[in-house]
C-alpha cells in the first residue's frame, strides 16, 4: 500500500507539471497572437513592436491567476478520473459550509466523502454531552467491510463533534487523503459549533413545547379539580350543615310553641337542640378544615397535621425535624399533599401503619408519607386523580413530587418544596 500511496502522491506532482506546461503554452500563445500576429497586421515583422509587447505582458499578468486556477481544476479532474483533488476539496470546504443553512452537516459529509474517496462519511455532533449522528453521505450507505477512521473536532479544547470515514475494502486512505481528512477536521470547528447551537436550540424548543402542553393540561386539571371541589362542598353543605340548621330551626319553633302548654317537654326539646347546635358547629368546622384550616394559618403545618391525623383510621407515626414557618403557598401545598397521601393510604393500601415526616430547612421543606401496605404498579394502574392532584399542588408551588412504590412493598410519597423560612421563625 505504500507503493500505492507514493503513486497517488506522484499524481499530484504530475498535475503540477501539467498546470506548469499549460501556463507556458498560454504565455507563448498570448505572445504569438498579440506580438507576432499584431506585428503582421501593422506591417512590422522585422522586430517586435514595443507597444504590442507591453500589451501581451499586461494580458498575461491579468489573466495568469484565472488561467492557473482553471488549469488546476481541469488537470486535477483528468488525473483523478473526474473527481476533484483533495487539495481542491480543502480549498472549497470553508465557502461551501458557511452560512446558516440547515443542511450543513450533510454538505460536510458529502465534501468529506468526495475529497477522501471513502466509501462513506459521517458527521457526529456533541449535543447535551452526547454524540449524535448528524449526517451520513451517501444517505443510504451501510456499514462497509473496510477500515473506519475517526477524528475529533475540537475548539479551544472543547469537543464539538467527530468526523468519520469508512474506507473501501483493502483500500485505505493515502497519506494525501489522511492529510486532507485532518485538514477538514481542523476547519470544521466553527461550523460544528454553529450547527450544535442550532441543534440545541431545536431541542430546547421541543422541550419548551412539551412543558407548555403539560402546563396547559395541569391548569385544566386544576380548574376541573376546583369545579369538582365546589360541587362537593355544595353537596356537603346541603346534605350536612344545611339539614342540621333546618332541623334546628323547626325544633326551636316547636319548643316555643310548647313552652306555654308543656314546659317540661319544651325544656327537653331545647336541651336536645343545644346538642344539635354543637353537632352543626362541628360539621361546619369539618367543612372549613377541608377548604383551608384556620389552624394552618394560625399555628402552622405541624399543628394542622396533628389535628388532621387525630381522626385517622390507621395509626400514624408523626416525625418532625427543624420545622419552622414557610410561605402560605408552600405550607398549603405541603398540608394538602400530606392529607391526600394519608387518605389514599387509608383507602387503598391495606396498610397497618403510616409514617408522616416533616423536615424543615432554611430553603427547603420536605414531606414524606410512607405506608407498609400492598403498593401498586404505576404502569399498570396509571396515575389516579389523587396522585395527579398531589403532583399539581406541589408543582404549582415550585416543588417536585416523587412516588416510589412496588406491589407488596408499600408506597412512599415524597414532596420537596422550596421556600425560605419566614423572618423570625
Amino acid at each position: 500500500m505504500r507503493v500505492r500511496g507514493r503513486w497517488l502522491t506522484g499524481r499530484e506532482r504530475f498535475v503540477g507539471l501539467l498546470v506548469l506546461g499549460g501556463l507556458v503554452v498560454f504565455v507563448v500563445l498570448v505572445y504569438v497572437v498579440i506580438v507576432l500576429g499584431g506585428g503582421v497586421l501593422i506591417g512590422r515583422t522585422s522586430s517586435p513592436h514595443i507597444g504590442l509587447s507591453v500589451l501581451a505582458t499586461a494580458v498575461v499578468a491579468l489573466a495568469f491567476g484565472r488561467v492557473q486556477s482553471r488549469l488546476e481544476s481541469v488537470m486535477s479532474r483528468l488525473v483523478h478520473g473526474g473527481r476533484q483533488s483533495p487539495y481542491e476539496v480543502l480549498k472549497r470546504f470553508s465557502p461551501a459550509v458557511t452560512g446558516s443553512r440547515d443542511d450543513l452537516p450533510v454538505r460536510m459529509a458529502e465534501i468529506l466523502a468526495d475529497g477522501t474517496g471513502a466509501q462513506s462519511a459521517q458527521v457526529w455532533l456533541m449535543v447535551d454531552g452526547t454524540l449524535r449522528l448528524a449526517a451520513t453521505w451517501p444517505p443510504d450507505s451501510s456499514v462497509g467491510v473496510g477500515g473506519r477512521r475517526e477524528l475529533a473536532v475540537r475548539q479551544a479544547g472543547e469537543l464539538l463533534g467527530v468526523l468519520a470515514v469508512q474506507e473501501h475494502e483493502n483500500v485505505p486512505l493515502t497519506p494525501v487523503e489522511e492529510r486532507l481528512f485532518a485538514g477538514l477536521a481542523d476547519q470544521a470547528g466553527l461550523v460544528l459549533r454553529g450547527t450544535r447551537l442550532r441543534a440545541e436550540l431545536v431541542h430546547r424548543i421541543a422541550e419548551l413545547s412539551t412543558l407548555a402542553a403539560e402546563l396547559r393540561r395541569s391548569r385544566q386539571r386544576v380548574v376541573d379539580a376546583q369545579n369538582a371541589e365546589r360541587r362537593r362542598l355544595e353537596r356537603d353543605i346541603h346534605d350536612g350543615a344545611q339539614q342540621h340548621l333546618v332541623a334546628l330551626a323547626v325544633n326551636l319553633s316547636l319548643a316555643r310553641t310548647l313552652a306555654g302548654r308543656a314546659p317540661e317537654r319544651a325544656d327537653r326539646l331545647v336541651q336536645a337542640q343545644c346538642r344539635a347546635a354543637t353537632v352543626t358547629i362541628e360539621t361546619i368546622a369539618n367543612l372549613s378544615r377541608g377548604i383551608y384550616p384556620n389552624l394552618l394559618v394560625d399555628e402552622g403545618l405541624e399543628a394542622a397535621l396533628r389535628t388532621a391525623i387525630a381522626d385517622s383510621p390507621l395509626p400514624v407515626e408523626f416525625v418532625v425535624a427543624d420545622l419552622g414557618r414557610y410561605p402560605a403557598g408552600v405550607e398549603a401545598a405541603a398540608y394538602f399533599c400530606a392529607l391526600e397521601a394519608l387518605q389514599n393510604a387509608a383507602k387503598h393500601s391495606a396498610a397497618k401503619a403510616i409514617q408522616l415526616c416533616l423536615t424543615g430547612g432554611p430553603r427547603l421543606l420536605e414531606v414524606t408519607v410512607q405506608d407498609d401496605g400492598s403498593g401498586f404498579d404505576p404502569e399498570a394502574t396509571g396515575a389516579g386523580a389523587g396522585l395527579v392532584n398531589m403532583r399539581d399542588r406541589v408543582e404549582s408551588a415550585g416543588g417536585t413530587l416523587t412516588i416510589a412504590t412496588t406491589p407488596s412493598h408499600g408506597t412512599l410519597v415524597a414532596a420537596s418544596l422550596p421556600g425560605p423560612l419566614r423572618p423570625g421563625d
